[in-house]
């Protein structure tokens, strides 16, 4: 096991071992042991009573954070010559149909999501091995295959995630930065979870949200009590 840094035993001895935090106190203690010399990223992982090998029991969402990501998305949309100049205006980064299906088939996915249209998907299809295991294939559950570009594009600038069980039964999510104020990283921990208990499966039963942590890129994690996490 490698021997933890200076820093790293400092910010792990101002968690208390086998405690577990309302999610205001653990937003809170994640910035204070948030050391990193970069602005990290801080997460979320929920660990849910789910078999996600069953389809009755899959968990997946999305949810619009209420104080953003603070990640600067780009975001493709590809569309029709007559949705171009609405995805411009709503912020998309980059815009146009042949030219990036043709740089995808090369090898290009420097995009964080992809927004298209019904009538598209069908070229998208053969593009699938490579945007389905970097998460960047389109699909209407998600949002990111709609008629209205202009709004998928907003959301998706504003702050709007989307989440998957992975196979484990554990969701992880991005909720925010390291710079952000407690109260806003607790605002957008809450409601990823609030969204979590909507989207719990039928199939599920007895205890569904088993274990919550929170940290941040390098930080040791906080564990958050799962009969707490509606706290203001």
């Amino acid at each position: 096991m490698a021997k933890l840094t200076k820093k790293q035993k400092e910010a792990q001895s101002k968690i208390e071992s086998g405690k577990t935090y309302s999610v205001a106190e653990a937003s809170a203690l994640i910035k204070d042991v948030s050391n990193e010399n970069f602005d990290a990223s801080v997460d979320l992982a929920i660990r849910l009573n789910v078999d996600p090998r069953k389809a009755n029991q899959m968990v997946r969402g999305v949810v619009t954070l209420p104080h953003g990501t603070g990640k600067d998305v780009k975001v493709l949309a590809l569309v029709t010559p007559d949705k171009e100049e609405e995805a411009k205006q709503a912020g998309a980064d980059y815009v146009g149909l042949d030219e990036y299906l043709d740089k995808i088939k090369g090898g290009w996915t420097d995009v964080d999501v992809i927004i298209t249209m019904p009538s598209v998907m069908g070229k998208l299809g053969p593009l699938g091995r490579v945007l389905g295991p970097r998460g960047l294939m389109p699909n209407p559950k998600t949002g990111t295959v709609t008629m209205d570009v202009a709004k998928a594009v907003s959301d998706v600038k504003a702050g709007k995630i989307d989440f998957k069980v992975d196979k484990t039964g554990i969701v992880h999510a991005g909720i925010g930065k390291a710079s952000f104020e407690a109260d806003k990283l607790a605002g957008n921990a809450r409601e990823l979870l609030t969204t979590l208990v909507k989207l719990k499966p039928q199939a599920s039963k007895g205890v569904y949200i088993k274990s919550i942590h929170i940290s941040s890129t390098m930080s040791p994690s906080v564990e958050i009590d799962t009969k707490r996490f509606t706290e203001q």
